[in-house]
């Protein structure tokens, strides 16, 4: 059963969708990207599948989403919102593993540190704008591994923003959905099907979630 919480931030009222778990004993907030929202299939289906591993799934939604707006705004305000969401995603005294889906992959390895999440999750990382390998966002991805944070970045393997032999070395671990592009959507002629992909983040954050230290209650 989802529960929806509106959320008052700096930024603008945020909203979050509680997916519970029945015994919880972390959050997944995740977040989504500059070009779509809690709809995308990758957060759908790790909110429906993480509650019957004990991670209850906060789907957050930024102020510029609720409020309707088509285009995201910088990257400074949607740090805003996040932070100002995070106590409400902090209340139920679990840890929280900080997450979101490409430009919110950034904004929670950005934040994570300072906020005191448990882990960072990035799915679909923008790495760089495509075609713009110079313009490497990896210092953000960086920074969480940096700061004693467990992190696992799951990545479409002909995603444009970053293939994931583009990825560099660091303390984070990457797994790959073959085929797969941005939005992890794969070709119709490719040898996995979709819901194969979509089985592979499940099964990679299932898995990494699983290894991470239980310490609440």
């Amino acid at each position: 059963m989802t529960k929806i919480e509106n959320v008052p931030t700096d930024a603008g009222d945020a909203r979050i969708s509680w997916v519970a778990a029945p015994e919880p004993w972390a959050v997944l907030a995740v977040s989504h990207g500059a070009g779509g929202g809690i709809e995308a299939r990758d957060l759908q289906a790790l909110a429906a599948a993480l509650p019957a591993h004990g991670v209850t799934v906060a789907l957050v939604e930024q102020p510029w989403r609720v409020a309707g707006k088509k285009v995201a705004p910088a990257p400074k305000t949607l740090d805003t919102g996040w932070r100002g969401l995070w106590p409400a995603l902090a209340a139920p005294g679990l840890p929280v593993i900080a997450a979101g889906r490409s430009a919110g992959a950034r904004v929670a390895c950005r934040t994570a540190a300072g906020l005191g999440a448990s882990a960072v999750l990035a799915l679909s990382f923008p790495l760089h704008p495509p075609g713009r390998p110079e313009r490497s966002r990896a210092d953000e991805l960086l920074s969480a591994g940096a700061a004693g944070l467990p992190t696992l970045v799951v990545q479409g393997g002909n995603d444009p923003f970053g293939k994931p032999d583009e990825f560099p070395a660091g303390p984070h671990t990457l797994v790959e959905v073959p085929y797969a592009d941005h939005g992890f959507a794969v070709p119709k002629r490719a040898p996995i099907g979709q819901d194969e992909a979509l089985a592979v983040i499940v099964d990679a954050v299932a898995e990494w979630a699983s290894s991470l230290p239980r310490t609440g209650r």
